[in-house]
């Protein structure tokens, strides 16, 4: 039989994994002895948590980013397409939304591997679920632009959809939070909402929705903590 890759929740804040990942999968993961990690040193500690006695020494990794190459990536795929089981994991929450991963599943399905999705949270979901916005239309933007004229146009763009009833879910890098919070109470709207989600599932979860107005009157410190943010 065909090996089978499988995409591999990890945590997102939370330690107490048995939270947020259904035990049937954590199941399935101990019996895996190949992975495919976009951080090796992340990876071993995700599977050291939901298994202390996890054989590390016995399992093989392989890393994937943003440097893979096409042919590393057809070599990733033919070992899978043997007889070999293999999880593909994320840095944070699941594989592929946001994530190098996309490009691996992509190959699979054009070399006729199977593709398995593993239940586990997305940050970028329970977002818009606890947000109040639109979950039938939304689009998901990942990283906008960070320099000064062209964020403040593609701000004013999310926005105008926004104000049409699509939620516009965004990312930043933690270290760039700030400032671009400051950003979008300088660009958009006062009655424009914006919700804040940070540190989703973890201990010191903050998950607000307000307009622009509100927000400037009572601005919190999201610096450095993983956060999602939404227009709507």
């Amino acid at each position: 039989m065909k090996g089978k890759l499988y995409l591999v929740p990890v945590t997102l804040g939370t330690e107490d994994y048995k939270e947020v990942i259904p035990a049937d999968v954590v199941e399935r993961v101990k019996q895996l002895r190949k992975f495919v990690v976009e951080d090796l040193r992340s990876a071993r500690r995700f599977l050291r948590m939901i298994d202390k006695d996890f054989p590390i020494d016995k399992s093989e990794f392989q890393i994937l980013n943003e440097h893979t190459t096409e042919r590393e990536l057809e070599d990733i795929v033919k070992e899978i397409g043997g007889e070999n089981d293999t999880g593909l994991l994320s840095e944070a929450g699941v594989p592929c939304v946001a994530d190098p991963g996309s490009a691996l599943v992509r190959l699979a399905h054009r070399k006729a591997v199977r593709v398995v999705p593993l239940t586990g949270p997305s940050s970028i979901l329970l977002a818009l679920m606890a947000s109040g916005m639109n979950g039938q239309k939304f689009m998901f933007n990942g990283y906008i632009p960070i320099r000064g004229n062209e964020r403040s146009r593609y701000i004013r763009n999310m926005e105008s959809e926004a104000r049409k009833g699509i939620a516009q879910v965004f990312i930043e890098a933690p270290y760039r939070n700030k400032k671009l919070l400051d950003d979008l109470l300088d660009t958009c709207l006062p009655d424009t909402e914006l919700c804040l989600a940070v540190n989703i599932t973890a201990h010191d979860e903050f998950i607000k929705t307000l307009s622009i107005k509100n927000w400037k009157a009572q601005i919190p410190d999201i610096n450095k903590k993983p956060a999602i943010f939404i227009l709507g």
